[in-house]
């Protein structure tokens, strides 16, 4: 973004004012399209059809997509503003990025090569033979990310949050969710069917001649799933901070560990007891298996970069069958999605540069400060926390860090070779680069100014160790937030999102760390049972939906996020009153001030699924479906004159009956 327009309206509303982009307000009004409404539905029966029942009707979802909505337009803004970037960077011989695009595009040479690249690999898999090959080549290709029975990753740590810990989670599951496995419904035994011709058909391709071979890895698979933890019981804190000596976290770990590059005794052990079943089920497991589990993990991994019959196969059930979609996405945006795996920052600066002034920058850390000063008002006046708990939270609201825009410094990609015509090693090569960048981290001090995305990245982010917030560049840009738009709308979208991040710090696993960022406990006993009877009642809430017959939100899977949302509406709801300074707010496209403030929550959220999408992310996903999270406003004492919201209409909810926590 290049700069700054209405900078008396700005200073007039006090709050953030972009340039203009494409998707601007209507008529350069209100900043809400109305003609995506539907008048027809009572905003107190469904509210986010009234918003944005005219755009559903009018908008198929692409056949290479599983969605459509406002986060897929900014999303697809944001890769066209990458793909000119990259196809500048094309023309230069020197520029790493440039050269990662031009390979992964280069089709001819990746089927020219067929399977070659992969070949050596593949013999290795082929060759393990005893426990001892396994854990070696496992690890060889785990360093590369192809996925194990077990994930590693690099985090702070949550018991001293200046340090960096090895984190060990289960894993092994190459279908989405255990409920794939274990769920005895006709979609889920289809998927299973669908799994079962996808690991036959990948096998053969690895050149593994083996008829009983797929059989036997999804039996495998089935029993991790049946030792592994429910998704919903993996969100608690407290639960999967589990610091253990590796040689107590289950047999053969320490080997793999020190196989992997991990200079380490120690690691925080997510779900203890399905680690150990999965490191006993591995030690007890037939090589064969093990060897089939390898070959189908790396061809999934580096399926992109392997010839058409590897791709056609992974699309087939994963794009397909999980998905839903019907056409692979074009290569060109598989590209820009490869090359910002590989060299982020490479491509970010030149993003920044490009789209995101320093102006804006400043500019977006007023608005925080603004929203958290409505977050301070909004805990001092609780009628449910006591003054001593209340002065600890507002130590935790004054550490904030807000990350806005893009990151203070920038990582160097100098030691990773990149080469024209080899896309299979310049993936493997940015891949084992990414995982010892990370495997180094282990034990030093945290690096405060790194992000865990892009500025690229359409989407916001809450760090509960760093007491971090993360507002990337791609998402300060129409409908989050416009300039031509009114404070109303921009308080409902950008407003509302800073401050849902916020929020997640004091969610019901962000409420657990302190002001420090560390696993602490720092409530009392009374207020953390009042708290828990509000979020009790918001997860109950939420429980009740079913976006598809038979399949129900799972309210406390969710809850960390319906939480946010909810505070972020009540607290940019605050600050937006708060910045009309005593004066009305004026009727604009025949709308209210909060009827645009509400409506310009229900538009950020406007998102269509293909029902494959909606039943995965409604097993694995902790954000409720779109139309639920726009619902969220029926908790809102001030939605319901707004819109004239009845007792009989749908979403009523008796004033005792609705949730108010932050």
């Amino acid at each position: 973004m290049r700069g700054w327009r209405r900078a008396a309206r700005a200073a007039l509303w006090g709050v953030l004012m972009l340039p203009a982009t494409a998707g601007a307000a209507q008529e350069g009004r209100s900043g809400f399209d109305v003609a995506g409404m539907d008048r027809g539905v009572r905003p107190g029966d469904d509210f986010f059809a009234y918003a944005n029942g005219g755009w559903a009707r009018r908008t198929p979802i692409p056949a290479d997509r599983s969605t459509v909505g406002t986060i897929g337009a900014l999303d697809d803004r944001s890769r066209e503003q990458v793909r000119a970037i990259l196809e500048d960077a094309a023309h230069d011989a020197t520029s790493r990025m440039g050269t990662a695009w031009r390979a992964f595009l280069d089709t001819a040479a990746i089927e020219r090569r067929g399977m070659t690249p992969v070949a050596p690999l593949l013999a290795r898999v082929h060759a393990v033979g005893t426990r001892a090959d396994y854990v070696a080549t496992a690890a060889e290709l785990g360093k590369l990310g192809v996925a194990l029975p077990l994930d590693f990753t690099v985090e702070p740590d949550d018991g001293d949050p200046d340090h960096y810990a090895l984190i060990v989670s289960q894993a092994g599951l190459g279908m989405p969710d255990r409920d794939y496995y274990l769920a005895d419904t006709a979609t889920m035994r289809d998927a299973r069917a669908a799994y079962r011709r996808y690991l036959a058909a990948v096998l053969a391709l690895a050149g593994i001649d083996d008829a009983g071979a797929a059989d036997r890895l999804l039996a495998f698979e089935t029993r991790i799933a049946q030792a592994s933890w429910p998704t919903d019981a993996s969100r608690d804190a407290q639960r999967t901070y589990n610091p253990l000596p590796l040689d107590r976290a289950g047999p053969g770990l320490p080997a793999l560990v020190r196989a992997l590059g991990y200079d380490t005794r120690r690691a925080v052990v997510r779900q203890p007891g399905a680690v150990a079943a999965i490191l006993a089920l591995v030690d007890t497991e037939p090589v064969e298996t093990l060897r089939a589990m390898l070959a189908v993990r790396l061809l999934h991994r580096y399926a992109a970069v392997l010839p058409t019959a590897v791709r056609d196969a992974d699309f087939a059930f994963y794009g397909h069958t999980i998905d839903g979609i019907d056409t692979p996405e074009p290569r060109w945006r598989q590209a820009v999605g490869f090359v910002l795996d590989a060299v982020p920052d490479d491509v970010s600066r030149v993003y920044v540069a490009r789209h995101f002034s320093p102006a804006t920058r400043a500019a977006a850390q007023a608005l925080v400060d603004n929203l958290v000063a409505a977050f301070g008002r909004r805990i001092d006046a609780l009628d449910w926390m006591t003054p001593e708990t209340k002065a600890r939270a507002r130590r935790k609201l004054a550490s904030f860090r807000a990350q806005v825009g893009y990151p203070d410094r920038w990582h160097d990609y100098g030691k990773l070779a990149l080469r024209d015509g080899d896309a299979f090693g310049n993936a493997t090569r940015a891949a084992a680069f990414h995982h010892d960048w990370d495997a180094a981290k282990v034990g030093r001090a945290v690096y405060r100014c790194e992000w865990s995305a892009t500025p690229m990245t359409v989407d916001a982010f809450a760090n509960y160790p760093k007491v971090a917030i993360v507002f990337p560049a791609a998402i300060l840009q129409p409908p989050f937030f416009d300039a031509d738009a009114d404070p109303a709308v921009n308080y409902g979208g950008i407003g509302a999102s800073i401050a849902h991040e916020m929020t997640h710090h004091f969610d019901d696993q962000g409420a657990r760390y302190d002001e420090r960022g560390r696993l602490a406990t720092w409530w009392s006993a009374r207020d953390r049972a009042a708290f828990e009877a509000r979020t009790g009642a918001l997860a109950a809430q939420f429980d009740q939906y079913a976006p598809l017959p038979g399949v129900h939100v799972n309210g406390r899977l969710t809850l960390g996020e319906n939480i946010a949302d909810l505070g972020g509406l009540a607290v940019a709801y605050d600050a937006y009153h708060a910045a009309l300074g005593g004066k009305p707010a004026p009727v604009i496209d025949g709308l209210t001030g909060d009827q645009r403030f509400f409506l310009g929550w229900a538009q950020i959220w406007r998102l269509r699924y293909r029902d494959a999408d909606l039943r995965r992310r409604l097993l694995t996903n902790p954000h409720a479906p779109a139309p639920q999270r726009v619902w969220t406003v029926r908790n809102l004492d001030d939605f319901y004159p707004a819109f004239d919201v009845e007792p009989t209409d749908r979403l009523y909810l008796k004033p005792a009956d609705r949730v108010r926590i932050w």
